[in-house]
Parts: structure tokens; sequence; C-alpha cells
């Protein structure tokens, strides 16, 4: 997987420079200044986990470099539409383009018909990219610990404390968690997925939380999630009650069942 994430990173600076000369950052800025559908991700997750209520961020994602395709005929708005028809609160819409088929121009399209957070899920490894996203209407930032180095990932998350659009910072291990520490006013994701082995347990949220439990905003704890004894283990445990959850329901049968079965959790 860390050859994955250099082939990722190697391509997405190419993608950078095609970018940067379609949408130059004066034109971002000034787009960004006629948003009016901005919604602060950071805050509405606060809120819910002040009214103790589990906050499921479902995902929108064509592929992945470890499951593969997970959606044949794949439309993300219709994917939006019964999302939150069934009670999302959040989505994230993965938009890197060469491994896991993602666009921005999703998060855009979604934006203009429903009025949710949405975080952009993508592999940020240059601060223009925050105004980008911004200006396609993303309502938060994914900065991975593992993917950058600590200089760059502070230069995202002042960049995003600027532009004034929330930050979820990843963190895989105990190293990270304790890097993350220091990004105070962000939220912070566990990703129970190992790096090097693409292995996945939900003991690594447990053991990372009890490194994060002094962090003032909220945890989210991200992959392995398909059940809703996943979810009372987690909350039991690591004391979560946000979930980024993807595959589990983009590969169900039903998708809008798949999310309410995983939402009503009596806490």
């Amino acid at each position: 997987m860390r050859n994955v994430l250099k082939n990722i990173i190697s391509k997405k600076k190419e993608r950078i420079i095609n970018y940067k000369n379609e949408y130059p950052t004066n034109t971002l800025l000034k787009n960004i200044k006629k948003l009016d559908n901005f919604i602060n991700f950071k805050n509405e997750i606060k809120k819910r986990n002040e009214e103790n209520k589990i906050s499921i961020i479902a995902e929108i994602k064509k592929a992945s470099p470890s499951a593969g395709l997970l959606v044949k005929n794949f439309n993300p708005l219709n994917i939006a539409k019964i999302y939150i028809e069934n009670g999302a609160p959040f989505l994230s819409v993965l938009t890197e383009e060469d491994f896991f088929l993602g666009n921005l121009k999703h998060i855009e399209s979604i934006k203009s018909n429903f009025k949710i957070p949405i975080l952009c899920k993508d592999f940020f490894i240059d601060t223009y990219q925050v105004a980008l996203a911004k200006s396609f209407g993303a309502d938060c930032i994914l900065i991975i610990l593992s993917a950058v180095d600590k200089q760059l990932a502070k230069d995202l998350y002042q960049t995003a404390h600027d532009l004034n659009i929330s930050t979820l910072v990843e963190v895989h291990s105990e190293s990270e968690a304790e890097i993350a520490l220091s990004f105070e006013n962000s939220l912070i994701g566990i990703n129970n997925r190992n790096l090097n082995t693409l292995e996945i347990s939900l003991n690594t949220s447990v053991k990372l939380s009890k490194i994060l439990n002094s962090h003032k905003n909220p945890l989210i704890c991200e992959s392995g999630i398909d059940s809703p004894e996943n979810i009372k283990f987690i909350v039991e445990n690591a004391k979560i009650n946000n979930f980024l959850i993807g595959e589990s329901l983009l590969t169900s049968h039903n998708i809008g069942a798949k999310l309410k079965q995983l939402s009503q959790i009596s806490l």
C-alpha cells in the first residue's frame, strides 16, 4: 500500500498542475466569495455529539485500490439522494481521479441539489487544493498524516482555517495520534485500516482514542464498520459516536436500508 500511496501522490501532482492551469488561484478565490451554500462541517458534528447522537458520514465513491470497482452504474447524485432520504447527516465524496475514479464535480452537483455538509475525501498535498475543494462546494477537507510531512500538514490546516473550511486530520498509528493533538481546531479521524497490510482492526480506534481523548473536537472512526454491533463496540470502547462508512453501504443490496440499520443505535 505504501507504493500505492506513492503512486497516488505522484499522479495527484500531475493533476494539480492541470488544475492550476484551468483554475488559477485568483479565479478560485473569486468563486468562493460567490458561494452561499457553505455549511460548518465541524460545528454540525459537534452539535450532534452534544445531543449524544450517532453521526454517520456516508461515503460516495466508485472504486478503491483495495476493493476495486464498488459501484457499476455509478451515479453520485442518486447515491446522495438515497443517503439523504435515509437520514445521513453528512456525506463524504471521494474526488481522487485515477485510483478511486472520483471527480470534484460530484461535490458541485450534489451541493447544487442538496443542503448537506460534505467532506472532500482526497489526497491533499498542496495548499492550492484547499481553495479548489472549497470552490466546488466542499465544507471539509481531509489531511492524511501518513501522506504528508508535519510542515505541509500544518500549512494545509492553516490554509483551511484562513478559508473557513473544516479539516479532518486522519491518523493510523500512535505516533500520528500524538501529532494530531496539535491540530486543536480540527476533527480527527482514526483509520482502522493498516496502510501496509490493508488489514482492518476496530481495536485501532480503541487504542488511539486513549491517546486522543483530551482532544476538544470530535473524533471519527473510519473503515471496517459494517454492522450495528461494530458501532456499539466503538461507542462503548472508544467513546466515539461518529463514523465514516463507505464500502459496507455501497456494496449492500439496499443502501438505504443498510444506512438505517447502522444509524438506529440507541445510546
